[in-house]
């Protein structure tokens, strides 16, 4: 997703500079061309020459080495003008305090001045230095100056303290950094509420009726609509996934409580894609006990039918709303989502089979044709991110 996109690291003096090679190696292969800028407290985690061989790129330590006979494009001042994304990590507390006080004495804050990009910094030390008030400010200061900070984790510290201090790992880095520089910001200033994921509908404490959806659908249209600017609402089912970088995810369960969910959500949302499975049935009464089995007999359920949450809020589509739904079919595809996209007055249908090889539940791929009231567009397999930016393409054309 990177592919053409000049990204800059600036690696620190930091115990967790090593990961930091797993992350160069990580973004050329998204596609991104790397270069690396460090401090020298930094080289003495890790060498200049391990950046250069997975990047391909000269690595510069020293801002008085900068061998070159271009007097105009002098590196730490291209480096940084540019880069179409800065990431900063480890970000010590003095690597901290210099850019948020406009200090520059090393090769990374004289590189990062310049910069006019998208400027992650990810804080790396110790708790006590984290929780510092004077630490703090300054990360605050940042903050107001626009420079996205990428929060540390919690874990055992390598100096020996349990808490927040530790560096993210190499794919949620990269992560952040695929967020801030893969996509062109068109859809900022627009809500989009996304739904994604089952529902599970409890039969007593012990059982539930669910279907076999991930989420994955739903997970890349509310990833890539935040990579493009959107502030994105996600209510979502039960998953494994991890919540999406710029997305306020909402976690529901039943049917009841994602068609709440929705429903609240909708008056402010620009755009609404609705690509959970939603149970249709829910059992009549929840047993309070679980259920005994008996001996030679049998078991049935009463079941009524779950409120239709696309249906509804067709039914409330204020001016210059657009509703995605999707369908999922077995048979009579274009026709059945055809006859949806009517009765729910939604905008678009994105329909997919689940007898077609590459769609369906639980894959990275999948298989749509997007269907409005005036055209029909079949997509070919691709990965759900692509047919995530695909639809966002098509909701943009109809807006």
């Amino acid at each position: 997703m990177l592919k053409g996109k000049n990204i800059l690291l600036g690696v620190t003096g930091g115990i967790a500079a090593y990961k930091m090679a797993d992350v160069a190696s990580l973004l050329v292969k998204q596609g991104a061309d790397v270069h690396v800028v460090m401090t020298e407290n930094a080289s003495k985690f890790i060498t200049a020459e391990t950046f250069q061989v997975l990047t391909k790129n000269k690595v510069y330590v020293d801002v008085f080495d900068e061998n070159t006979d271009d007097y105009v494009n002098v590196p730490h001042i291209s480096l940084g003008t540019s880069a179409d994304c800065v990431l900063i990590a480890p970000a010590t507390a003095d690597v901290i305090g210099k850019i948020a006080n406009g200090i520059a004495d090393d090769m990374v804050t004289t590189t990062v001045l310049p910069a006019r990009c998208p400027i992650l910094i990810a804080p790396s030390m110790n708790v006590y230095m984290l929780e510092n008030p004077i630490v703090q400010d300054n990360i605050e200061k940042l903050k107001r100056f626009g420079y996205i900070i990428v929060e540390p984790d919690n874990g055992h510290l390598a100096c020996g303290y349990d808490g927040k201090g530790k560096l993210p790992q190499p794919e949620v880095l990269v992560e952040h950094v695929i967020h801030a520089a893969a996509k062109e910001k068109d859809l900022t200033g627009k809500k989009v509420l996304v739904d994604a994921g089952p529902t599970q509908e409890s039969l007593d404490p012990v059982r539930f009726i669910t279907n076999h959806s991930s989420g994955k659908m739903g997970y890349a249209v509310a990833r890539v609509a935040a990579m493009r600017g959107a502030e994105v609402t996600l209510v979502s089912g039960p998953t494994n996934l991890p919540a999406p970088i710029g997305a306020d995810v909402i976690n529901v369960t039943t049917a009841e409580e994602m068609y709440n969910a929705m429903v609240s959500n909708s008056k402010d949302s620009d755009i609404i894609v609705m690509s959970a499975a939603v149970a249709d049935y829910t059992p009549e009464v929840t047993a309070d006990n679980k259920i005994k089995k008996k001996d030679g007999e049998g078991m049935s359920i009463p079941l009524k039918r779950t409120k239709d949450i696309l249906k509804s809020l067709g039914e409330i589509k204020r001016d210059n709303q657009i509703i995605v739904g999707f369908s999922m079919e077995t048979e009579n595809l274009i026709e059945n989502s055809r006859k949806k996209l009517e009765s729910k007055n939604a905008d678009m249908i994105c329909a997919n089979s689940l007898k077609t090889e590459g769609a369906g539940y639980q894959v990275d791929t999948n298989i749509v044709t997007m269907i409005t009231k005036n055209d029909m567009d079949e997509l070919p397999l691709m990965s759900k991110n692509e047919v995530a930016d695909k639809i966002l393409d098509k909701v943009v054309s109809l807006k």
